[in-house]
């Protein structure tokens, strides 16, 4: 038996899949509102979620992430009274289980909820642990986790697998920690960035060369693509990979076999790939800047690495990860920390992810090579001046009056009143540091381009 919440406004249609949960065998209960779900969803441990749309207080697209994120995290199954597309797209790239229309059947709606009830059954059957070599991927979040989960699975498999992230994310270190937990980890790990291959010489570097194959090739060699056999090959940044070698690269992934410049006879490679990127490969297809049938051979299994503002938590375990290995490195004893040090670290943004972290650690560490304790002082300035300002816009001047009656109990704003608020003057905020450009503010809030949209529609904003 499990627990089924419906969110919904209208009340047969609560009273109607309530009578179907519970002829199943479950419990069921009813929010006519988004605020007194997200209260239940909060309180009590709901296993799946009957959510609708178009809400009296909002658009239950917008709270899908709050549900996934609680404490419990229910799949969700969208049930909308008029469907439309990107709407389904955005339910389901924010973590949704199925997006049904109202006049779809009682089958139709029982079947996708027995399927979710399935899902959970088999996600929630204890499996045998994993000795995951993690190598230097540090933290704890649920967003590591689920990106650590991911890499187990792909260790696993010999399928083809994409790393997907913002530029400094980890990519290449979880293409290692893969090879480390796959059965190919005594071979060898081929790195090729494609960023660097100069066009005139990429034949010779992925295929290899006979002496002689053309002007100064004095002796033969193998390629990226041989030197992988048996092991592993990753492409960093293979959405740069020259379009006029993708259609031969697509024919080597599929046979394995290849023909050296200058030889008479195909070789074989039985290599494994994992590609990186920090590009929309998908979109660079559409533009017909990335073969279709390369992208859809290369992402067999996709993993999107979360970036670093969004586990903040994660912050100070690998601030001192680093700290610490660093000062080994240094040969300098460990440097103790004071707590606003850390406070003014997760107080940064941090656009360039991890690498830019140590970086910081790297630099934090030459300026106060003698110091034994590291203080906020010690960071650089724009990462302290961020934390400052921040930190004013979080604070609002008193007036005389406040002042005066500071030791009275103060009324506190209205939750919603305020919430929206916060939401509109951060959104103002960001139109003024985008400029105008919408991949610069998707970049920086994070949000998708749908959900930007949608916010700056509902506040009445243009960027």
């Amino acid at each position: 038996m499990v627990n089924i919440l419906i969110i919904d406004d209208d009340k047969q249609i609560c009273n109607m899949l309530s009578n179907v949960v519970k002829r199943l065998g479950h419990n069921a209960a009813y929010s006519l509102t988004l605020e007194e779900g997200l209260k239940q969803v909060a309180s009590k441990p709901f296993d799946v979620v009957f959510l609708d749309v178009n809400m009296p207080d909002g658009s239950g697209l917008n709270i899908l992430p709050q549900i996934k994120e609680s404490v419990f995290s229910p799949e969700t199954i969208i049930i909308t009274g008029i469907g439309d597309p990107d709407g389904a797209e955005l339910a389901i790239k924010s973590g949704a289980w199925d997006y049904i229309q109202k006049t779809s059947s009682l089958k139709a709606i029982t079947l996708s909820l027995n399927r979710a009830l399935k899902f959970i059954e088999q996600r929630n059957t204890p499996k045998p642990p994993v000795a995951l070599n993690r190598e230097s991927i540090i933290g704890n979040s649920k967003k590591i986790k689920e990106n650590l989960d991911a890499l187990a699975q792909a260790a696993i498999s010999n399928a083809n697998v994409l790393i997907a992230g913002e530029t400094g994310t980890g990519k290449e270190l979880f293409a290692q920690a893969i090879h480390l937990n796959s059965s190919r980890a005594k071979n060898n790990f081929v790195v090729l960035d494609c960023t660097a291959l100069p066009e005139t010489l990429v034949e010779s570097m992925l295929f290899g060369h006979q002496k002689g194959a053309f002007t100064g090739a004095h002796v033969p060699r193998d390629g990226f693509i041989k030197q992988a056999d048996g092991g592993t090959l990753f492409l960093d940044e293979v959405g740069e990979l020259p379009l006029v070698i993708q259609k031969t690269f697509l024919r080597v992934l599929q046979e394995h076999s290849f023909r050296p410049l200058g030889a008479n006879n195909e070789i074989r490679s039985e290599f494994r790939l994992l590609a990186a990127t920090n590009a929309d490969l998908f979109k660079m297809v559409q533009k017909g800047e990335f073969r279709e049938d390369l992208f859809y051979r290369i992402k067999t299994i996709t993993i999107n690495l979360a970036p670093l503002r969004d586990r903040p938590e994660d912050i100070r375990e690998t601030a001192i990860y680093h700290l610490n290995k660093n000062c080994k490195l240094l040969g300098i004893n460990t440097k103790g920390f004071s707590e606003d040090f850390f406070q003014v670290l997760s107080a940064h943004h941090w656009p360039g992810n991890v690498r830019e972290l140590v970086n910081t650690i790297e630099w934090v560490l030459t300026n106060a090579f003698h110091e034994p304790i590291l203080f906020a002082k010690h960071l650089p300035i724009p990462i302290r001046i961020a934390a400052a300002r921040q930190q004013v816009s979080k604070t609002d001047i008193p007036d005389a009056n406040s002042i005066k009656d500071s030791t009275a109990p103060q009324m506190p704003p209205n939750m919603r009143n305020f919430m929206v608020t916060m939401r509109k003057q951060y959104l103002r905020e960001l139109i003024v540091l985008a400029k105008g450009n919408v991949n610069k503010a998707c970049k920086i809030s994070g949000l998708s381009r749908s959900h930007l949209y949608q916010l700056l529609k509902k506040y009445e904003l243009t960027l």
